[in-house]
């Protein structure tokens, strides 16, 4: 198959740039998976030392940005138990 080697990629150097963009849309995309599986507080992996991982978030603002309503003022609508 040719393109797939280093030795046919030295013949075809347009092809060096599809692969760097593509090596590197790959690597974001495994990032961006990592940082979900640990920063998101709807997931939990171990649930005997908390098992509502939710609840840390009931006091802190959880959207990045919003223009019109400060959420960190505002109380939060999660229910009490």
């Amino acid at each position: 198959m040719e393109g797939l080697t280093i030795k046919s990629l030295k013949k075809h150097k347009a092809l060096i740039p599809l692969y760097v963009c593509v090596g590197l849309g790959c690597g974001m995309a495994v990032l961006y998976t990592l940082r979900l599986a640990t920063r998101n507080p709807d997931v939990s992996w171990n649930k005997r030392t908390n098992p509502e991982p939710w609840q840390e978030y009931k006091d802190k603002q959880y959207k990045f940005y919003s223009p019109n309503i400060d959420y960190s003022k505002t109380p939060s609508p999660a229910p009490k138990f």
